[in-house]
């Protein structure tokens, strides 16, 4: 019987970044231990390839074009419904050691008059997450309980993070900046075991223990290996840069025929760092290094799991909430819809008997972020919420009784309104969007703003080198695609304040409500 739900997520984790996933150099063992234990599926998708939207779309188990929150600065509305809420109307808490990018919805909250100090109020601007610990790791909160931790053990500052974390020795023994990529090879200056990794493992650790028999649910959710790539020692210099995949790039996506879209985000600066040899070489041996780190903390947690008698009764899943870019297709960071930033790790563990035959597994059919919200729904017993929630649960599959009737896309958004490639491509703000369409075969992206799709062949172009977007002999391709993008936007679920229950009972009801129209 599943009890309890450890939701582990990592950020900027690109799929091919795992032992198990095929990697030559990169060991990745307690991952790869969770892999035998349950099944990966390696055909798994992002809702966005930012973090908030991506995150948001996790939580609530719906796509971004209908819980709204489309890029980082842009908060979930009050009125969307959360995983957090789903288990608290089953009288369970979401638990949070880590990260979660949620934003609170401040217009929508002064507009019901919640901004008081009420628990209420504090469920609603963390997306109902009960807080063990939050550390997001974008910058320094001098007032998180993680920067009073640091300084507790000796970090004398202010802002310990930007200080001690991010900051690393330099060859003369003075201080310099995790900011600068170039610096990415020297070590943090703080311990390991005082690194944001290790700080999240133990209070994660803490939270398991301390509940002895009670279930739980908890989202345990690393800021690494997300930028800043600095790591402390020893993990800076476990790896070369002969310990890397090969870059990804071909000279077709900067030629005249590129599309407008993708040649503005080569434009960007953290683009432009990552078309220098010396910043690849220098960044994705720590980023591995970042990798390899959580991957040992995560050991801790196995084995907490094993001496608390956790395997026997607690789902696990293990995903990411994007990708990294790397310097692969002449970019940076991530955003846009090419596999190395759209497809993540995702591996469920499920310790039911039923699950048995499955062990060890890998499951190709595709997968989304909002499967996770539906699946661990199911696990726990907990109303499937069908009205509102978008995502299928992966439960069958994990117990090999999933029929044939399963998605064949995966959509992926992107609104690029916050992008200085917006405003040099001489866009006024307003609305901005792209939308990926995934299948076996094609990947299709609709641009607004006028500019032609982009199309790839994955199957005779796997690296998504050539764009086929005006190929003229792939019309009826690309037409076939945005049909389906078409089909996905008329199934997306926007009346969410009622039940199928509810409006199956309000269907052709007016005569029991005393309303007589239409007769003779």
């Amino acid at each position: 019987m599943i009890r309890n739900v450890l939701f582990v997520m990592c950020d900027q984790l690109r799929w091919d970044h795992l032992s198990c996933a095929g990697h030559p150099f990169l060991r990745t063992p307690n991952v790869d231990a969770l892999a035998q234990r349950g099944v990966r599926f390696p055909n798994a998708f992002v809702q966005s390839g930012i973090c908030g939207p991506s995150r948001m779309s996790f939580y609530t188990g719906r796509y971004v074009s209908s819980h709204g929150a489309t890029h980082n600065r842009v908060p979930l509305s009050v009125g969307e419904v959360t995983l957090g809420w789903h288990l608290r109307e089953s009288g369970r808490t979401l638990a949070l050691a880590g990260k979660t990018h949620v934003l609170p919805d401040a217009h929508g909250m002064r507009r019901l008059a919640l901004d008081g100090q009420t628990d209420l109020t504090a469920l609603l601007r963390e997306g109902w997450f009960r807080l063990v610990d939050r550390h997001d790791g974008h910058h320094g909160e001098p007032d998180s309980a993680y920067a009073h931790w640091l300084r507790a053990q000796g970090y004398d500052s202010r802002d310990p993070w930007t200080d001690f974390v991010i900051a690393v020795e330099g060859p003369d023994g003075k201080p310099l900046s995790g900011w600068k990529m170039r610096n990415a090879r020297l070590p943090a200056r703080v311990r390991e075991e005082h690194s944001e990794t290790a700080y999240t493992t133990d209070r994660a650790i803490e939270f398991m223990t301390a509940q002895g028999d009670e279930p739980w649910v908890l989202h345990l959710s690393y800021v690494k290996p997300h930028w800043p790539y600095i790591a402390p020692a020893p993990y800076h210099a476990l790896y070369g840069p002969e310990h890397c995949l090969p870059v990804q790039r071909h000279a077709a996506e900067r030629g005249p025929d590129a599309h407008p879209m993708f040649r503005a985000w080569q434009d960007e600066e953290v683009a432009e760092s990552f078309q220098r040899d010396e910043a690849i070489a220098t960044v994705r041996p720590t980023y591995q290094g970042l990798i390899r780190q959580v991957d040992d903390h995560l050991g801790r947690v196995w084995e907490t799991m094993e001496r608390l008698g956790r395997w026997r009764d607690t789902l696990v899943i293990f995903t990411a909430d994007h990708g990294d870019y790397l310097g692969d297709h002449w970019l940076g960071e991530k955003e846009l819809f090419h596999d190395c930033v759209q497809k993540v790790p995702f591996l469920v563990y499920d310790p039911s008997p039923a699950a048995d035959a499955t062990r060890g597994t890998e499951d190709p059919r595709l997968v989304e972020a909002i499967d996770c919200v539906p699946t661990i729904l199911e696990a726990l017993g907990c109303d499937p919420a069908r009205h509102v929630v978008e995502g299928r649960s992966l439960l069958p599959a994990l117990r090999g009784e999933a029929g044939e009737d399963w998605r064949d896309f995966a959509v992926s958004e992107l609104d690029w309104t916050f992008r200085g490639a917006r405003r040099r491509q001489g866009h006024a703000v307003g609305q901005h969007m792209a939308w990926m369409v995934r299948t076996d075969r094609w990947k299709y992206v609709h641009w607004t703003g006028g500019y032609r799709p982009q199309l790839f062949d994955l199957h005779g172009d796997p690296e998504e080198f050539h764009d086929l977007g005006a190929d003229g002999t792939l019309a009826g391709v690309r037409e076939a695609m945005r049909h389906r993008l078409l089909t996905w936007f008329t199934r997306l679920k926007s009346r969410t304040t009622i039940t199928w229950a509810e409006a199956e009972q309000r269907t052709d009801s007016h005569k029991k409500a005393g309303v007589f129209l239409g007769e003779w």
